[in-house]
């Protein structure tokens, strides 16, 4: 799924202008991320939760040239699927 599909979708949907879908795709992202910055997860009943989680700092080896390197720690973003979803696929 991009961004253009949803776009797309509620173009055909709302009966809108293009550049108000796209707008609307924009607004509707940036609210999911300003979301799960905020509390570390999304859930869209139906469909499935967003989680946030932290990895931790470990070691990794490059693939080209077996040479050993550090991976920081960070942040990564999760999906579990509702069960209603996974009925419906």
């Amino acid at each position: 799924m991009s961004k253009a599909f949803i776009a797309e979708v509620i173009q055909n949907s709302a009966e809108i202008t293009g550049v108000a879908a796209n707008r609307a795709a924009t607004d509707l992202i940036e609210a999911i991320v300003k979301e799960m910055k905020k509390n570390g997860k999304f859930t869209l009943p139906s469909f499935g939760t967003f989680t946030v989680r932290k990895t931790k700092a470990r070691k990794g080896v490059n693939p080209r040239t077996g040479e050993e390197i550090k991976v920081k720690a960070g942040k990564t973003v999760r999906f579990k699927a509702s069960p209603t979803l996974k009925k419906l696929v």
